[in-house]
């Protein structure tokens, strides 16, 4: 009887074990790789460099916990780095081209990204077309909207900070404990926390990961299947609408060119970070961790004066490796 009390008072810890080991081991490697190019580099562990990290992975990493949402439901979006730098176009071309006061820019770029969102969820929950069809499909549309809405012109520093700072708003800087942080970065950390809230600990998050898991059974349960992926895909763009807002801060313009890798080093966050792809598993603090682990790998590269196609070839096979793991946890739990 004893051991059976103890077997069931360990059991919540067992339990959280298991749910987060996927996460743990993530992290453990983040450390591990820290170290690694900590004791290789007297400056990689340096306050600034780590900052630097979170400065540059900020846009990025947004548009990763986009690409989460989404492929926690078993999809893919392949248009949420076009979604994102088309968005800043809105916001810069809708201040500067037809005068509209810079606040009512924003809203109607956030506004953009919901609603380009809502078409991909349409497409997809609706008509039944493969999530990589429709988002391949929009990214292309959507690429070659900036180019031809932007005139391919790029809106200057300068322009902004004198008629439309608050653009840049991001971009402002501030010191905590001697260190300067963006409120970019604050923004990237407040809105993880928050959507990770969401997805872990609502009605809705946990729809979302109950139609990733298997959308018959869900449908069978009372979720509406249809909506829920529809609000996942608005949502998530949405979140690349405000990732285009952090991104003008982070280049300091308004730039038709500027994102164009965002697609890619999304997914890469999102693999590496252990989610799922084929839905119903995954975190967005393991997206945090994929995409800092990104991250320590160029940056820990360059200070060593590796050639960049070294950290290509170290993240291709992260990703191989990744995947592999996943299709591995799937056969042994199944």
């Amino acid at each position: 009887m004893t051991a059976y009390t103890e077997r069931a008072k360990a059991s919540p810890l067992v339990e959280w074990l298991n749910d987060h080991a996927q996460v743990l081991s993530i992290a453990l490697f983040f450390a591990v790789c820290m170290a690694f190019f900590g004791a290789r580099s007297d400056t990689f562990l340096s306050t600034g460099n780590l900052l630097n990290i979170l400065r540059q992975a900020a846009p990025v990493l947004i548009v990763a916990i986009a690409m989460t949402f989404v492929i926690v439901t078993a999809g893919i979006d392949l248009s949420v780095g076009a979604i994102m730098v088309l968005c800043s176009v809105i916001m810069g071309q809708f201040t500067f081209r037809y005068g509209l006061p810079p606040g009512l820019s924003i809203l109607c770029g956030l506004g953009a990204g919901a609603f380009f969102g809502y078409l991909n969820g349409v497409m997809v929950a609706r008509l039944r077309l493969p999530p990589f069809i429709v988002t391949l499909g929009m990214w292309q549309i959507l690429l070659a909207a900036n180019f031809l809405y932007s005139r391919n012109e790029t809106i200057r520093s300068q322009d902004i900070e004198a008629q439309a700072p608050i653009l840049q708003l991001f971009a402002a800087k501030f010191t905590f404990a001697g260190a300067d942080f963006t409120l970019g970065t604050l923004f990237m950390i407040a809105l993880m926390l928050f959507l990770a809230f969401v997805l872990r600990h609502t009605a809705w998050g946990r729809h979302v990961y109950a139609v990733g898991d298997d959308p018959q059974a869900a449908e069978l349960s009372g979720i509406n299947v249809k909506a829920t992926l529809i609000s996942v895909y608005v949502i998530a763009g949405l979140i690349c609408a405000f990732a285009g807002w952090v991104l003008i801060g982070r280049i300091g313009s308004v730039s038709p060119n500027s994102g164009q890798q965002a697609n890619i080093e999304s997914i890469t966050a999102v693999v590496i970070g252990g989610i799922s792809l084929f839905g119903g598993r995954g975190s967005i603090l393991g997206t945090l961790f994929g995409a800092l682990i990104v991250g320590v790998f160029t940056l820990g590269l360059r200070l060593l004066g590796a050639d960049a196609q070294w950290t290509y070839l170290m993240i291709g096979a992260l990703i191989i490796g990744a995947v592999a793991i996943d299709q591995w946890i799937r056969r042994v739990t199944a």
